[in-house]
């Protein structure tokens, strides 16, 4: 380890006048917004045009994992563990009959992977393998 003062990481003075003339030329012409200040139209027009993530239907959920079943066209249905590499496939079908029309692939998916893990730490909050919906 060196022993240099920390005045090294500072520039000099030359170089802060430098910077603090730079900083003056390239502000910006108009002001930002206050906190109590009104928004511009544009803003508010921008959300009101916005749908939001349910009007976009059932493929935005990332990757399916908070579809249900009954929604799901795959038929074969495939977990990974980010934890331990193992990979665990269903058929659309069985999940069905053994989960219900209703369950969401997410629960599903976690279930199936926890019926058979092999990383067991004894502490409830470690406990458990890491789905990977693919």
């Amino acid at each position: 380890m060196a022993h240099r003062p920390a005045s090294w990481r500072m520039p000099t003075r030359a170089q802060m006048e430098k910077m603090a003339s730079a900083v003056g030329r390239s502000a910006p012409p108009d002001r930002g917004f206050a906190p109590d200040d009104d928004l511009p139209p544009e803003y508010r027009q921008a959300h009101l045009d916005d749908a939001g993530p349910g009007a976009r239907g059932p493929d935005f959920a990332a990757s399916g994992r908070l579809l249900r079943l009954s929604q799901i066209p795959q038929h074969l249905l495939r977990v990974g563990c980010r934890r331990c590499s193992r990979t665990v496939e269903i058929q659309t079908l069985d999940a069905v009959r053994l989960y219900g029309r209703d369950a969401l692939w997410k629960d599903v998916g976690q279930r199936l992977l926890d019926n058979t893990c092999s990383e067991r730490t004894g502490r409830h909050e470690e406990d458990g393998c890491w789905p990977q919906f693919e």
